[in-house]
């Protein structure tokens, strides 16, 4: 079975698509590479540089030299970066956290909400999201959980998707939502009971996808 290889810019992304490739594609051979410098030295600098670039090419690189046949970035933050990663390594598929998920969003619905707990993701997801919708339909609402990030890290689940709810329940105005972070697909089937709306994560899409491009026919 291929090799797939998960970066991650923080440990609360693991277990959410760990458990996703559990439940779409147990056969997978997969494995984490966790650099928790990634978050805080974006919040430090306020922007991608040229420097951070450099960095996700390198890890990227790194993976593909111990026998990765597609990657798997999963923290939403950093698009541009990852785009340059999948440009150094075409033609292995290199995947941004959420492009399968925003496929599957588009072409479903469109009116889409997102609820996302890392502010600063929410520019580089909504210029990913337009650029993938130019010539549709569709436009996409975001929310900001404020405070649920810190409450996941500091173990307290229940306050995490009770803030992610509350949010959610302002989108009224949608017909589909969206799981920004992978960390917050733990909430999903809290929101859907909430809102009554369907609810993507990009756990799920992007393992799905990943194995409609290597698994068996």
């Amino acid at each position: 079975m291929p090799r797939i290889s998960l970066i991650h810019a923080t440990r609360l992304a693991i277990d959410p698509v760990v458990e996703a490739f559990t439940r779409e594609w147990p056969q997978a051979d997969v494995c984490n590479l966790l650099e928790d410098s990634l978050a805080p030295d974006l919040a430090r600098d306020g922007e991608i540089t040229a420097t951070m670039t450099g960095r996700f090419v390198r890890l990227a690189g790194y993976v593909r030299e111990n026998g990765a046949d597609a990657i798997l970035f999963t923290c939403s933050a950093f698009g541009a970066s990852i785009e340059a990663a999948a440009g150094a390594l075409a033609p292995v598929p290199v995947l941004k956290p959420n492009e399968a998920m925003f496929e599957d969003a588009i072409r479903q619905s469109k009116k889409i909400g997102m609820v996302a707990t890392f502010a600063p993701s929410i520019p580089s997801m909504e210029r990913e999201f337009a650029e993938m919708a130019a010539g549709t339909a569709a436009k996409l609402s975001s929310v900001y959980a404020d405070g649920a990030m810190a409450a996941l890290a500091a173990g307290d689940g229940e306050t995490h998707d009770r803030l992610i709810c509350d949010m959610a329940r302002r989108l009224d105005d949608v017909d589909l939502i969206l799981m920004a972070q992978f960390s917050t697909a733990r909430a999903r089937g809290r929101v859907e009971d909430q809102t009554g709306k369907p609810v993507l994560t990009s756990p799920d899409s992007a393992v799905q996808k990943l194995r409609r491009l290597l698994g068996p026919a």
